[in-house]
């Protein structure tokens, strides 16, 4: 049977009459939830790495050993949670902190925990936003999956390496207050999609695929922009925030329709939005389950789930290269002088959208843009020279660590300061060891 043909296949057991949604009591879930106002008070983190032999990175590991680890991982006491992405990379998803200190010092206790497991299981942890070496492998082989990959296949090859070889850093704040202002749900959600190409530039971290340039400072970026809009897009910002994402969120595709186990592979409906799944009630009808599902198949760079989302930042080099993203944006959201200084600087950006309407984040060419050129872009580098400062400025008030502070600090002068991103050291270690004699001071035209 074809994985979209929703038609052949009706053995599903029936739903409940109360658990079923219409189209108007999913209207009324989606804006109830998607923003939950208040004081902006806890941060989370999500970190992504890609797993490997200690110094060879380029080899995959044999699917057996990785989930000997893993069931290993899931035994330990962890604060954070332990999930596996379909190519096996690792995630750590943390609890929410009440405060940015609070939340490295219990990620660093676990990833401490997790790299000492993983040690005795001959395995390491990296950094990288998108795989250099590894072609796109799954070893998850699950019905969700299935569906996934059968859903994104339609739109070319990015979905499986989306899938299969990409990791980032995603940071997770407070959506603000109801009221206007620096702290405002409404503001955070539009300075979010405008600092978020900022933060694209700054932590650029994936250049290589398959060994080679792919001429992209984050390939992990352009990987996401090559999905279909209606799922890893952003809705438009004007309009009142709610609005607009409920909109979103109801006209987006279906990625699939479960079915209860022994009743075949779920569904993957072609071109059905949820709005007319509520409407039609075909192939069933749908339920609150689904619309909760629903909403966690699209993935926009920032995702309102009660607090923003943000998933545009590469994974970082090194043991604690995350600490460094996640500082900086806590700080320019719930600072409230860093967060106006930091606006400022990104309004600017706005003009390099495009035209009104489509494409949205982050298919427009200023998102597009940051995932290329990273650092090299004037504008972007202007951002992000003064949104660093206004972060270092606000991370004492904020109460940060003196070694906090200083990662920011080393980041900002080995980096921005430099117009240079992680991307870049990658693509000048490719150089050196194509070309092992061109050092400073050699004629390297021979």
């Amino acid at each position: 049977m074809p994985e979209g043909d929703c038609r052949k296949h009706r053995t599903t057991r029936p739903t409940r009459a109360r658990d079923t949604v219409s189209e108007a009591e999913v209207e009324a879930l989606v804006r109830g939830i998607c923003f939950k106002t208040g004081p902006p008070r806890a941060i989370g983190v999500e970190l992504e790495w890609l797993v490997h032999e200690p110094g060879r990175p380029h080899l995959p590991v044999p699917t057996a050993r990785l989930e000997a680890a893993y069931t290993a991982l899931r035994a330990l006491p962890l604060q954070s949670s332990v999930t596996v992405e379909p190519g096996g990379q690792l995630e750590l998803s943390s609890l929410p902190a009440p405060s940015l200190t609070e939340c490295v010092s219990a990620m660093e206790a676990d990833l401490g925990i997790v790299r000492d497991a993983l040690r005795s299981h001959h395995l390491a942890l990296s950094g990288f936003g998108a795989d250099p070496w590894r072609p796109p492998s799954r070893i998850l082989r699950e019905p969700r999956y299935d569906a996934l990959e059968a859903c994104l296949d339609r739109g070319g090859p990015a979905g499986r390496r989306m899938m299969c070889s990409t990791a980032s850093v995603q940071i997770c704040l407070d959506a603000g207050y109801e009221e206007p202002g620096p702290l405002g749900y409404a503001r955070r959600w539009r300075f979010a999609h405008l600092l978020g190409p900022v933060l694209v530039a700054v932590f650029a971290n994936s250049p290589l695929q398959d060994g080679l340039p792919t001429g992209w400072r984050s390939t992990r970026q352009a990987v996401w922009a090559g999905i279909e809009p209606g799922r890893s897009g952003a809705p438009p910002l004007d309009g009142e925030p709610r609005e607009v994402w409920t909109r979103h969120a109801l006209d987006a595709p279906v990625m699939c329709v479960k079915r209860e186990p022994g009743d075949g592979p779920w569904c993957v409906p072609e071109g059905l939005s949820f709005r007319e799944w509520a409407r039609a009630r075909a192939p069933r009808r749908p339920t609150h389950e689904d619309l909760a599902y629903h909403l966690t198949t699209l993935f926009p760079p920032v995702r309102p789930r009660g607090h923003l989302e943000l998933r545009m930042v590469d994974a970082q080099p090194g043991d604690d290269g995350w600490i460094v993203p996640l500082a900086v944006t806590s700080a320019l959201f719930d600072d409230p002088e860093a967060a106006e200084t930091a606006y400022r600087a990104v309004k600017p950006l706005a003009e390099r959208y495009g035209p009104p309407g489509p494409p949205a984040a982050p298919h427009n060419p200023l998102w597009l843009d940051a995932a290329r050129h990273g650092m090299a872009d004037p504008e972007l580098r202007e951002a992000a020279v003064v949104c660093f400062a206004a972060a270092m400025d606000a991370l004492p008030r904020l109460g940060a660590a003196a070694s906090v502070r200083d990662a920011v600090a080393t980041f900002a002068d080995r980096y921005v300061e430099r117009g240079r991103c992680p991307a870049d050291d990658l693509l000048d270690g490719l150089r050196d060891a194509r070309h092992p004699h061109d050092t400073p001071g050699k004629d390297s035209r021979r």
